[in-house]
């Protein structure tokens, strides 16, 4: 092999790799260079070296708390956009014969997709809020006194537009691992006697592992940095390190702030390799 032609491939990769060092490993650098400044109410950014942000971070039990409440509702984000994922997927991959119907169907779960997440995301206040169709629906039907307050500006709504949001993105991966499991194997497991639940779970779901796990990784990579969601649909109810920081911006408070990136990019890179061991997604894929 000459030269030239080992260089090709390098030459290939060589815009995208640019891109990727301009757009992503730049500002995440420079990020991580502003969470060691000083700052003060009248000088916002004063270059530094010190750990003060992250002494003063690590240090405020409001800081664990905030994790643990974002952690949450990541964890609940994930149950519920993975049981509903999954579902869709199934009923899509196994019970769907034809590829047409197959595509139209899939094209409807897209149907969201056609507009914003800021449009999506405002769209639950006038169902959900004290005068929403929700309530009037519950108090004209007699199965509520009183307009119910829960229902917006707390967890649930919260999580409610996390699965509006982010369910697309387990049923892409989840579907598309489904679809390359071999109708054989399961013709085979049925002539051998096991029902429907047993071909699920020592089938359909382990050969879907590879599947479950790109979507989880999308999942958590974004309800751990959403702030929108929060804002609009927790309102001050809620509380989100995505939040926290937007605050911490809106205050001019630059280093925290970047300090709490720092740290929420770590938390959140941790996760998915963790996630990462114990599925081995390029063996399996």
């Amino acid at each position: 092999m000459s030269l030239s032609s080992r260089t090709v491939p390098y030459f290939q990769a060589a815009p995208l790799a640019l891109i990727f060092l301009a757009f992503f490993v730049t500002p995440v650098l420079l990020v991580g260079a502003v969470s060691f400044f000083d700052y003060q109410t009248w000088d916002i950014l004063i270059p530094d070296f010190n750990f003060y942000n992250y002494e003063y971070l690590l240090e405020s039990s409001t800081t664990y708390r905030t994790y643990a409440n974002t952690a949450k509702l990541c964890a609940l984000a994930w149950v519920f956009t993975l049981s509903i994922g999954f579902t869709i997927a199934y009923f899509l991959a196994f019970h769907v014969r034809t590829v047409p119907t197959q595509i139209a169907l899939f094209l409807v779960c897209t149907i969201p997709f056609w507009t914003s997440n800021i449009i999506r995301t405002i769209s639950w206040i006038p169902l959900l809020g004290r005068e929403g169709l929700v309530n009037q629906a519950l108090v004209g039907s007699g199965l509520a006194a009183e307009p119910v307050e829960w229902l917006l500006y707390s967890e649930f709504a919260v999580i409610l537009g996390y699965v509006h949001l982010y369910t697309l993105f387990m049923i892409v991966p989840i579907f598309n691992s489904m679809m390359r499991i071999d109708p054989a194997l399961i013709e085979a497991a049925r002539d051998a006697g096991a029902s429907q639940w047993q071909v699920l779970w020592t089938i359909v779901i382990p050969l879907s592992r590879p599947g479950i796990a790109i979507g989880t990784i999308f999942v958590i990579a974004m309800v751990m940095g959403d702030y929108f969601t929060v804002d609009v649909l927790g309102g001050a109810k809620v509380a989100s390190v995505g939040k926290t920081i937007v605050n911490e911006l809106g205050y001019l408070q630059y280093p925290p702030a970047a300090a709490n990136a720092v740290v929420l990019t770590l938390v959140t890179i941790l996760l998915i390799v963790g996630l990462m061991r114990i599925v081995n997604i390029r063996k399996e894929l």
